[in-house]
């Protein structure tokens, strides 16, 4: 197995669905929450195993763990600044939108970018997008309420 590249998935108790990651060059490409994993996905991957133990009540905020994020230079500064909120607490899209180089929480347009990045999130968990209590998550509505829910919010 090639811990570098592949789709690697676990079933989680909390959740009652799958973790699955998708993996190249080492870094993780996307987080995604299927009711079953893809038939092929091996179980076995350091980044599942810190997932599991997030699930599980262990406080991280995976800012080491290498995330590919293939998006517009702007959307990407929003998803770096939500990795800076730390576990347990939560910022709204304004202060967001503040914590975002270049972006003025007084423009509607840049509101509405930071909520954008959001919803494209490639990586929930990894990146706290649950962590912005009137934005969009990337990931469903039950599993987001479970990472609030995990971290007190």
């Amino acid at each position: 197995m090639d811990e570098n590249a592949g789709i690697y998935a676990r079933e989680s108790p909390y959740l009652e669905r799958s973790v699955q990651i998708g993996v190249a060059s080492g870094r993780v490409l996307r987080v995604t929450f299927p009711r079953e994993a893809d038939e092929d996905a091996e179980a076995d991957h350091p980044v599942l195993d810190r997932i599991a133990a997030y699930l599980e009540g262990v406080e991280d905020n995976f800012e080491d763990v290498q995330v590919a994020l293939t998006l517009p230079t702007d959307r990407r500064r929003v998803l770096e600044a939500v990795r800076a909120v730390p576990y347990g607490e939560q910022v709204n899209v304004e202060t967001l939108t503040r914590m975002t180089s270049g972006l003025d929480h007084t423009e509607e347009a840049d509101l509405q970018l930071v909520r954008t990045a959001l919803d494209e999130n490639p990586a929930p968990i990894l990146i706290p997008d649950h962590r912005v209590r009137d934005g969009p998550s990337a990931a469903p509505p039950d599993v987001e309420q479970k990472l609030r829910s995990l971290e007190q919010l």
